[in-house]
């Protein structure tokens, strides 16, 4: 069972990267691109209930919610692309540190507070379950920063061997093939990645010295799927033991309180560590009746408890730090209604600004797919809230005119699939022309670059003709009217360091 949860994981790791790799243009990947997002119960749920509305792959959820009341936290175990990173970070480590069970106890429960803060800022439609999310946080990581980063060194490596060894033939078709494929048409890059490289690496690393220390201690994603699991019908027993405690050592949760049945089984991922420890195979896996209770009712042995856990519950501490939470929260979304609207260019299709930001899940979908790079996550340009959300940066690239890809691609409908024509007339912003900076207009030399990269049938830039010294200068004119704020105009006018056209929101 080990080696095949192993091969679970590298499989389903691989179809994630496989996904979010091939989330580019011109979009042919044979999986669809949302597949692990709308799968994600923290992530649909608490999107949906922070926009009072039913998202896409609601069923799908329901599945995953109803599997786990089946088998316990499968997903956590076997299905995680963040939990196969850490596994394979602790394998590289064989004398991890093992925590006390105060300590596990106390860290146990960050995790419930990150779900319950997560799901009180819901209710006040504000949604953040994107910030400590497993499944976006790794997307968010491999499409912003190690796809870019793979791309380009494998695009290095071959124009190095092509160009400058002499390897032509075989190893240049090979690079064409990978072009049109893998590496994409363009070696991409992605601005204010440093935070999304350090959180994921501290988190990955943090594996190899204490086996899934995220998952324990913040994982709102295990929270939820423990709560769960707790009343699951599959079960450990360990009949027969003979206390040899290696089931203990080798649990990568420290589930394990004592040897015997106990364990805490919101905890178990099924990882089958303790079955493969056992050196009797006395530990085995099995289902319980569904109609008595999850918990082994045996009064002469109260620590074979299966869900052996604090019996408190929640404390006054835990109670005033849910409030307190509370009321910032309350404080944000009051703050959220009554602020500006952001400052930033959203890609087409995107929602209002406070209905953008609240279903946005920062996934870097809209990002990774576009086939100019103009889409680039925000730091604090859209304000606190707006962190990580798509913007469009228009000295990097421009939004393409017969392309709708960021649309088809968001995973909650926080730019909307919009047929092309719709598109082609739906304005991101208006064109300005900065007369102090344009060759034209403060010079008096032509240029008319923007005119003729205008992609609109009609062209949104005009031309008014007058006569300088009796030299016939061509000066760029808006049509407001016609304009649709793709920024092309601004990406490829000569003038730096400032454009002398811009597009404003």
């Amino acid at each position: 069972m080990v080696i095949l949860r192993r091969v679970s994981q590298v499989f389903f790791l691989c179809a994630f990267m496989y996904v979010l790799w091939s989330t580019t243009y011109p979009l042919t990947g044979s999986i669809p691109s949302d597949v692990f997002f709308v799968s994600d119960p923290h992530i649909v749920l608490l999107t949906a209930v922070a926009e009072r509305m039913i998202l896409p792959g609601t069923a799908v959820v329901l599945a995953m919610l109803f599997f786990t009341f089946i088998f316990g936290r499968f997903f956590c175990g076997w299905i995680c692309p963040l939990g196969a990173a850490m596994d394979i970070s602790s394998f590289f480590n064989k004398r991890k540190v093992l925590l006390k069970e105060k300590v596990n106890a106390r860290i146990r429960k960050i995790k419930y507070f990150v779900l319950g803060i997560s799901s009180i800022a819901a209710v006040l439609g504000v949604q953040i379950a994107w910030a400590t999310d497993p499944v976006v946080m790794t997307a968010r990581f491999i499409s912003l920063s190690f796809i870019p980063a793979a791309t380009l060194f494998l695009d290095r490596s071959f124009m190095f061997l092509v160009r400058d060894v002499g390897f032509y033939g075989k190893v240049y078709d090979i690079y064409r093939t990978l072009k049109s494929s893998v590496l994409g048409i363009n070696a991409y890059f992605f601005g204010n990645t440093g935070m999304i490289v350090i959180f994921f690496a501290g988190i990955v690393l943090s594996a190899f010295f204490v086996s899934r220390l995220w998952c324990r201690t913040f994982c709102p994603l295990g929270a939820m799927y423990g709560l769960i699991s707790k009343h699951s019908l599959l079960v450990r027993k360990a009949s027969g033991c003979v206390s040899c405690g290696k089931c203990m050592t080798a649990c990568r949760m420290e589930s394990i309180k004592n040897p015997g049945d106990s364990y805490t089984k919101s905890e178990c991922v099924l990882c089958m560590d303790c079955v493969y420890a056992c050196p009797g195979e006395y530990t085995k896996f099995t289902f319980r009746d569904p109609f008595r209770s999850s918990v082994n009712n045996n009064p002469t042995n109260p620590t074979n408890s299966i869900n052996s856990t604090n019996p408190k519950g929640l404390s006054r501490k835990d109670f005033i730090l849910l409030l307190i939470s509370s009321l910032f929260l309350s404080a944000f979304r009051w703050r959220k209604r009554n602020g500006s609207r952001a400052s930033v260019t959203r890609p087409p299709g995107a929602l209002r600004e406070t209905e953008f930001v609240a279903r946005c899940v920062r996934c870097g979908n809209c990002m990774k797919v576009c086939p100019t790079n103009v889409v680039q996550p925000a730091v604090l340009e859209a304000g606190l809230e707006g962190i990580w959300t798509p913007k469009m940066m228009f000295e990097i690239g421009y939004c393409e005119y017969n392309c709708t890809l960021c649309g088809q691609v968001c995973p909650t409908g926080a730019l909307k699939k919009m047929p092309l024509k719709e598109k082609q007339k739906t304005p991101l912003g208006k064109a300005v022309v900065r007369k102090d900076r344009c060759l034209p207009w403060s010079r008096n030399e032509n240029c008319l670059v923007c005119e003729e990269h205008c992609p609109v049938p009609d062209k949104a830039i005009k031309i008014d003709i007058i006569n300088s010294g009796g030299i016939m200068i061509q000066r760029p004119v808006v049509d407001r009217e016609l304009c649709i704020g793709c920024g092309i105009c601004q990406n490829k006018c000569p003038v730096r360091p400032s454009r002398a056209i811009e597009v404003i929101t």
